[in-house]
């Protein structure tokens, strides 16, 4: 469904404009409708309403033991809107915990995307191709 990277800036208030091919998907699928919450990898995820839905569900269904993981993502969640011009505000509070700044990276990684700052993403990525990267059995 979802996929590339947009390099993209965050407006002066905090708003993300999704890209027009993502913003037309998005439309069709859930009214342009999603949610956002933290990752445990440093940034934050962002769903079709409709899919969150579901990752909600299993969330409620973990064993207490993973509470942590649960309260991570479960008490970071936003449901957004777009405006007229398609933009998504990403909470204050978000920015933060996920460290973003003006300039970020928007991933389409299948029914969701990442949006990672920038310079975390590109640093992130150097350390894995220094490490090997580990396709198990994808081939070209």
């Amino acid at each position: 469904m979802f996929q590339g990277t947009s390099l993209l800036v965050l407006d002066q208030k905090g708003r993300l404009s999704m890209p027009a091919r993502h913003r037309e998907a998005l439309a069709v699928l859930c009214e342009g409708k999603v949610t956002i919450t933290r990752h445990p990898d440093g940034c934050l995820v962002i769903y079709p309403t409709p899919v969150w839905e579901r990752k909600r569900e299993t969330l409620a269904h973990l064993p207490y033991s993973a509470r942590a993981f649960v309260r991570y993502v479960l008490g970071s969640a936003v449901d957004l809107t777009p405006d007229r011009a398609g933009r998504i505000l990403i909470p204050a509070e978000l920015r933060l915990m996920g460290n973003l700044t003006k300039e970020v990276a928007l991933l389409g990684l299948g029914e969701h995307f990442e949006l990672w700052n920038r310079e975390t993403l590109e640093a992130r990525e150097q350390e894995a191709a220094a490490a090997g990267f580990d396709a198990a059995d994808f081939t070209f």
